[in-house]
Formats: C-alpha cells, sequence, structure tokens
C-alpha cells in the first residue's frame, strides 16, 4: 500500500501517514501553486458579508472551514476580521478567526518557501489593503 507522508504545518511538528487511495476521501487537497497565492491574498481584499444573526454566521463559517478550501478560508479570516471592528467576537469566533489565519498563514509560508512572519504580514497587508 502506497501512502502520502504528509509534515503538518502547524509548528508542533508530527508527521501524519494516509493512504493514497484513500486521501481524496478523506479531504486531503494538494496545497495552492504558488501562482494562486497573489488570488488567494486578492480575494483578502474583498469585502465581507457575513449574517447578523450569530448562529447562521456560525454555520455559515463552519461549512466553509469544512470546505478545506483555501479560498473559503480566506473568507472565514475576511468576513471575522471586519466583524471584529465592529463588536467583540465570541470565543468560538475568535478561535476560529485564529486557525482560519494560522491555516492560511502557513499555506503562504510553505508555497511560497518564506518564514511565516512574512506569510502573516502578507495577509495583514491584504486586510489592510480592504480598508483603503
Amino acid at each position: 500500500m502506497r501512502f502520502y507522508h504528509l509534515a503538518l504545518l502547524d509548528g508542533k511538528g508530527g508527521d501524519l501517514f494516509v493512504p493514497v487511495d484513500k486521501a481524496q476521501a478523506i479531504g486531503v487537497r494538494l496545497l495552492l501553486k504558488r501562482s494562486e497565492i497573489p488570488k488567494l491574498l486578492d480575494h483578502l481584499k474583498r469585502d465581507a458579508r457575513s449574517a447578523k444573526d450569530w448562529k447562521q454566521r456560525n454555520i455559515n463559517n463552519l461549512k466553509l472551514f469544512a470546505s478545506g478550501s483555501a479560498f473559503d478560508l480566506a473568507e472565514v479570516v475576511e468576513s471575522l476580521t471586519e466583524l471584529s471592528k465592529t463588536k467583540v467576537l465570541s470565543p468560538r469566533e475568535r478561535q476560529m478567526l485564529e486557525r482560519a489565519r494560522k491555516l492560511l498563514v502557513c499555506e503562504i509560508s510553505e508555497v511560497m518557501g518564506e518564514t511565516k512572519s512574512a506569510a502573516e504580514e502578507q495577509v495583514d497587508q491584504a486586510l489592510k489593503a480592504r480598508r483603503e
């Protein structure tokens, strides 16, 4: 049996082995291509719309998070970042924002071959550009 050997990007280290024939079924996807990173950062610059009702907002964000798409993660980051400017996020929303942001930063860092702090700066600049 063949396995993918995955290195976890969360900074905690560790390895994960996933059978090649099961990878798609469990939601493992390839990292974005280098050419897709500017599109991802542009996605962060869009105006975010989130539901006013916290329950619907949570359902929407959980669906986006579960999709596994980096672009959906960007949507979670942009909407919760925008919301945090007008109200204090609930602990659950704050945790979701931090997790989605961390995953985006890790993917950008890995794809672009740069430090996590450099990738975080790119995310911050994209979010800041939306306001200007």
